[in-house]
């Protein structure tokens, strides 16, 4: 299983935004547990994506840096249920961003109403500690192209 929670950027300001966009299958294993009857997706998850959203946005200002990894999450609040099949909107803004850190507030909105936010902490760890080139391009969305 890809643990890759964003599919498509929308639009990336390096270093001070990013609006990237997630649907969640309906036929995710998740679901049938996460409730029964009553299927929304987890918030650890939502969370997530909203940090793989704001990674790509910082790691676009200087690449160099490293791979930005999720060191804390504060503030979380979850204020309505984010159902399989909604396209949600991921939104973050760089609050700080150093040499060795980055702080980024984050929301994400279904339907135009706010469906959870938070603001996370990242630390930056060396491209080759976690096997990964720092070149990789994230996905673009042109109208018609889903993908990451």
């Amino acid at each position: 299983m890809r643990f890759i929670l964003v599919d498509a950027i929308v639009g990336l300001e390096p270093g001070r935004s990013v609006h990237a966009q997630r649907t969640w299958p309906a036929e995710l294993e998740i679901f049938a547990d996460h409730f029964p009857g009553m299927p929304v997706v987890p918030g650890v998850l939502l969370t997530e994506s909203m940090g793989q959203a704001a990674a790509r946005c910082i790691e676009a200002a200087e690449p160099q840096r490293g791979k930005a990894m999720l060191v804390q999450i504060r503030n979380a609040i979850f204020r309505r249920w984010v159902r399989p099949g909604e396209l949600v909107d991921l939104r973050a803004e760089v609050k700080a961003l150093g040499a060795s850190y980055a702080t980024v507030v984050c929301r994400a909105e279904t339907g135009g109403a706010l469906a959870a936010e938070a603001e996370l902490m990242f630390s930056f760890v060396p491209w080759d500690a976690v096997g990964v080139h720092h070149g990789r391009a994230a996905p673009e969305r042109n109208g018609n192209e889903r993908g990451a």
